[in-house]
């Protein structure tokens, strides 16, 4: 277990580096194989260098736990993610302490349940009218690429929940713009000396552009919603509305822009990836498809799900979960020490980086019977405590609720009309960006269920 550095203790074993870089040469090449390859070559705690940063790969579930829970204190997110900071502000993604405290509890209530699922509606008209669009490409049998398809809903969903609006008329610019965000965000991250954004390079140039189309966007939903005299239903609103129940306080216009910005690409990026993943790993799976085509037949004989249906979605729930597992939309969470601190035994130096990923404890073979296999029937019990797709401790994803019921919504509709085919011979891998994108994009044809779970 995990313990406080009481007793003497060794550095952890890892990888050799390179002068100057250490490691981060090869975490830049393949980051996912790098962190894979380390903790099956040198165990559930690993040390390598990324440039003049220490880091340590933590990889056991009670760690997990140790780290982002029990002594979530301990631990505040480390410097990767001031990085953020240009796009998404102090948002809940990237505020820490009393700030963060107090933002949370004045968003918490507009993520309650009951108050998510008054939006399921909203997710079921978006995704009946990208069905509507997709008549013609199942009539032509020709192919095209999901993964946008996917992005296009989640950001409809995301602006008509978060706004009370459809963006449609923005969405491309904002798509660009948030496109640019997270590559920008990505090389500082992956940077052995990251370039201050103050500097007029060309790369902080487009991200400057970016923001200021993004800001654009959301500044002027602020104004129009404060300017409305009745409150309306969607989250800005409630957002708006919300006071500290400690202290009474409300959000400003640039505490609000900074939420939304966080909740806007939190919600239209992670859920985007998820099911986009989901189609793929169906499409590789034709008995998981036939079994949850046959779910969605008996539950829903064809007609639009609810809220109320949901419960009973219990093998659709199942093929999220276990898509999540295996492409996690946020694949690693990394954290600071402050102390000097013990794990496993290891030391970890206080000032180090401790970096914790999804993708690489959703696969450890310790806790997972053949973890690279897709197998939702695994979930039929209490998933297993290393599984955290939305993180863990007191910073666990404020929006797991409402992504989890997009997913399902969108899932259930999409499946009970069309069998989703993958096209031969186009490569499907992971991107490990800030979020997990199927690298290439998701090729795919359409053929119409006939109502049996089949396809005609």
């Amino acid at each position: 277990m995990a313990k406080r550095a009481t007793v003497a203790a060794r550095p952890a074993p890892g990888p050799p580096g390179q002068p100057i870089f250490g490691n981060l040469r090869a975490f830049q090449k393949n980051p996912l194989q790098f962190l894979m390859d380390a903790r099956r070559e040198y165990g559930d705690v690993v040390r390598f260098q990324m440039g003049p940063r220490l880091a340590h790969l933590v990889s056991r579930p009670e760690w997990v736990r140790y780290v982002l829970a029990t002594h979530h204190q301990d631990y505040p997110k480390s410097v990767l993610y001031q990085r953020l900071e240009p796009v998404l502000g102090k948002g809940l993604l990237t505020s820490e302490g009393e700030f963060w405290r107090r933002q949370r509890r004045i968003a918490d209530p507009a993520f309650h349940l009951e108050r998510i699922g008054g939006f399921a509606a909203t997710m079921t008209d978006a995704t009946a009218a990208m069905l509507d669009r997709w008549e013609a490409a199942a009539a032509s049998g020709l192919p095209f690429d999901l993964a946008p398809e996917m992005g296009r809903l989640t950001m409809s969903i995301a602006a008509r929940t978060m706004f009370g609006a459809d963006v449609s008329d923005a969405s491309s610019s904002v798509g660009r713009a948030l496109n640019v965000a997270i590559h920008h965000a990505m090389r500082q991250i992956q940077a052995l000396f990251p370039l201050p954004e103050t500097l007029p390079t060309r790369d902080n140039l487009r991200l400057r552009r970016a923001i200021r189309t993004l800001d654009a966007v959301v500044y002027r939903m602020i104004a129009e919603r404060r300017r409305h005299a009745a409150p309306t239903d969607d989250l800005l609103s409630m957002l708006i509305e919300a006071r500290d129940p400690e202290t009474g306080a409300t959000m400003s216009d640039q505490q609000l822009r900074d939420e939304v910005m966080t909740l806007f690409l939190a919600g239209h990026e992670t859920t985007a990836n998820a099911l986009a993943w989901t189609f793929y790993l169906l499409g590789k799976a034709p008995a998981a498809d036939r079994r949850l085509a046959a779910e969605l037949d008996e539950v829903l004989g064809g007609r639009v799900p609810t809220l109320a249906d949901v419960p009973r979605l219990g093998y659709t729930t199942m093929v999220i979960q276990e898509a999540m597992r295996l492409y996690p939309p946020a694949w690693v969470v990394s954290r600071m020490a402050r102390r000097d601190d013990v794990i496993g035994g290891y030391q970890i130096p206080a000032g180090s980086t401790v970096v914790i990923s999804q993708y690489v404890v959703h696969r450890h073979p310790d806790y997972w019977e053949q973890p690279e296999g897709f197998d939702p029937d695994r979930f039929a019990g209490r998933p297993p405590a290393a599984y955290f797709p939305f993180g863990a401790g007191p910073r666990v994803c404020i929006g797991s609720n409402f992504a989890m019921l997009e997913a399902k919504l969108v899932l259930a509709m999409v499946a009970q009309r069309y069998r989703v085919d993958l096209v031969p011979g186009h490569v499907v891998e992971p991107e490990p960006l800030v979020t997990l994108r199927p690298r290439y994009g998701v090729m795919v044809t359409l053929r119409r269920r006939t109502g049996d779970g089949r396809s005609s």
